[in-house]
């Protein structure tokens, strides 16, 4: 096992419906180690997680669901324009979500790690930690069209989202590299394998 100190990481991120999680998906195809935030965040809330004592303790056990875990639904309600419950959500899982991301890491096998961080430029604190910033990116009608097509929801539905999330601006002012797939499904591979070989060379000079 290498420390992560050793390792060359990446971190990549990109707005709902820029496809991240499938050009995620084929970095670990060809050997990468991924380290995804949002699963290790949900399984820290999910029965049993270790965010869900600390939930029950600030927020109370309304927010906890049949199951044990924690009611997804009922605390995006309760947070959505409340920036006092939001920080303290955030307090509570941000701190839980490093530690568990960085033992992720140090237990992952691969000549490289992908950290895939949605909200990376929005958490202020990847830029800097990461060798590299890989950004997903795409024309924001695209992304559009993607989640209403995917998820059902409607234009305004999915505008409100992007507008709580970084802009297309933001994400790319960061950016050490950029995939963009706006273009045809078939190209994306290629362009993927064009930045792993890269990714190995620099990761050979660590």
């Amino acid at each position: 096992m290498t420390a992560l100190s050793e390792r060359f990481t990446i971190g990549l991120t990109g707005g709902i419906g820029s496809g991240k999680t499938t050009v995620a998906e084929l970095f670990g195809a060809l050997g990468a180690a991924l380290v995804d935030t949002d699963v290790i965040a949900h399984a820290l809330t999910a029965p049993d997680g270790l965010a869900i004592a600390p939930i029950i303790e600030h927020f109370g056990a309304d927010f906890i669901d049949a199951r044990g875990a924690m009611d997804r639904t009922r605390m995006r309600q309760h947070v959505f324009g409340n920036p006092e419950a939001r920080h303290a959500l955030e307090a509570i899982l941000h701190p839980l979500i490093r530690s568990e991301t960085l033992r992720a890491a140090e237990m992952a096998s691969g000549p490289y790690v992908i950290f895939v961080v949605p909200l990376l430029v929005e958490s202020g604190n990847w830029v800097g930690r990461a060798d590299r910033i890989l950004v997903v990116d795409c024309p924001e009608e695209v992304q559009v069209a993607r989640v209403m097509q995917r998820n059902g929801l409607r234009r305004d539905e999915v505008e409100a989202i992007m507008a709580a999330q970084a802009s297309r601006q933001a994400r790319l002012a960061v950016a050490d590299d950029v995939v963009d797939n706006g273009g045809a499904a078939d190209s994306l591979p290629e362009r993927v394998r064009n930045l792993h070989s890269q990714y190995l060379a620099l990761a050979a000079q660590r």
